[in-house]
């Protein structure tokens, strides 16, 4: 890997924390403040945005004076298995059920990597569909559907 004269990932870190604030702000712009012995619902939201702004801004300026490793071009494989399984997810959750949908899911997913392995991969999507089941269905009561209709 080499060398970059820039810290890119600091940088980018920086510009991201510097967006979601001003994007809060801009957002939270016709709440009223108020002050810090009687808060409006304002208050919190610009406290926030404002500490996330500083630290934006200190990661941009410490990217701009460190130089740091180059980033790694984007690798397609990860980028498009777990795309592809939220959007499946998306869109049979509703059809097939959570616990069907959730195993499609990390199936799909798992080919991210190269690593993994079918009899490793099926007992985790089983076990982990078993799990989403008994949290959200039994534990938060959410009417999600479990199965198929």
């Amino acid at each position: 890997m080499t060398r970059s004269r820039i810290d890119w990932q600091d940088l980018l870190f920086g510009l991201f924390l510097v967006a979601v604030a001003a994007a809060t702000l801009v957002a939270t712009r016709n709440l009223t403040v108020g002050s810090t012995a009687d808060m409006g619902p304002g208050y919190m939201p610009r406290v926030v945005s404002l500490a996330l702004l500083a630290f934006g801004l200190f990661f941009c300026g410490r990217g701009i004076r460190r130089a740091g490793m180059a980033i790694e071009p984007v690798q397609l494989r990860p980028l498009l298995a777990i795309l592809g399984g939220v959007a499946i997810f998306a869109l049979t959750a509703e059809r097939l059920g959570l616990a069907i949908a959730s195993v499609i899911t990390v199936l799909l997913a798992s080919f991210a990597t190269r690593e993994g392995r079918l009899y490793e991969t099926v007992p985790f999507a089983l076990l982990l569909s078993a799990a989403a089941v008994l949290l959200f269905v039994k534990v938060l009561a959410l009417p999600v559907p479990v199965w198929p209709r």
